[in-house]
């Protein structure tokens, strides 16, 4: 295959897309991505990308739609706050270090998806970390695999609006954007990659049924295959997600992300095509639990 059958840029970009690097669906600036200078100037951290600036842009500016869609469909979502119990804020400074606590996790699994998470700060932190994995995979470019993963891990009360909203941003125009097919399938010879990988997770408030947690995270996305314009890069983010406890566990009422912290880049050298279609391909996932 060819570069040219690769979709690329062009004037087929989702409804709420600008040139505006920050911009986001709706214009609701929900979310800012800080995109590394093109040429060979580097990023500030000595990576010397070799993609030219306006594909990074693309491929970024994509990661920000979807995550202002989420975000969007969770506008004045939300439920009870009080909970059945006293709310408290969680000092982050009195946070326990991400180390396992000896509690078993997780009791079973909603098909693919992790769940019977413990109805507790733990069980929260293990959920959120699970669905944050979820939310970010490449499953969620194919409208059934999307459509499970909704049901699997948001509220009932948020889950009609979540897929709503996300059933417009996955669409053909988006597809184009991100170099995959009309139908959201990666062209022949190159592999789509997308994948959230939770480095830690922490609560910021909690109820008795209510509670609010950050997963700090590092991510990858974009098409791996010889000459692709879309290259795979990563990024670091924090998701925030509020739960609710429905029907025995953790559910998501709402998601948002924000860039950072994100350490100083290496010196290793950029892995081939090949190379990360393999990994990929070869590397499964995990369930991620305290």
């Amino acid at each position: 295959m060819s570069q040219g059958d690769e979709r690329g840029y062009g004037g087929n970009e989702p409804a709420g897309h600008t040139d505006d690097a920050y911009s986001t669906l709706g214009g609701t600036r929900q979310t800012r991505t800080r995109l590394p200078r093109g040429g060979d100037e580097g990023d500030g951290y000595g990576r010397r990308p070799a993609r030219n600036s306006r594909s990074l842009i693309m491929v970024v500016g994509v990661v920000v739609l979807l995550i202002a869609a989420i975000a969007f469909a969770n506008q004045g979502g939300g439920g009870d706050t009080s909970g059945n119990g006293a709310e408290k804020a969680t000092d982050a400074a009195g946070a326990g270090p991400t180390a396992a606590t000896g509690t078993k996790p997780v009791q079973g699994r909603n098909g693919t998806i992790a769940s019977g998470f413990a109805h507790d700060e733990q069980g929260a932190q293990s959920a959120a970390a699970n669905y944050a994995v979820a939310l970010g995979s490449a499953e969620m470019f194919d409208k059934t695999q999307r459509d499970g993963i909704l049901d699997a891990v948001i509220a009932p009360a948020s889950v009609e609006k979540f897929r709503t909203t996300l059933d417009k941003a996955y669409s053909i125009g988006f597809f184009r954007n991100v170099g995959l097919n009309d139908d959201g399938t990666a062209p022949a010879g190159f592999t789509f990659v997308s994948r959230t990988t939770p480095i830690g997770t922490k609560t910021t408030r909690a109820s008795a049924d209510q509670t609010t947690v950050e997963v700090w995270c590092s991510g990858l996305i974009g098409l791996a295959g010889e000459g692709s314009t879309k290259p795979v890069t990563d990024g670091w983010f924090t998701i925030t997600m509020e739960l609710q406890w429905v029907d025995g566990d953790w559910k998501a009422l709402t998601h948002s992300q924000k860039d950072g912290p994100a350490p100083v880049g290496g010196d290793n050298r950029a892995s081939s095509a090949d190379e990360i279609a393999g990994a990929v391909n070869g590397f499964g996932g995990f369930t991620y639990a305290r």
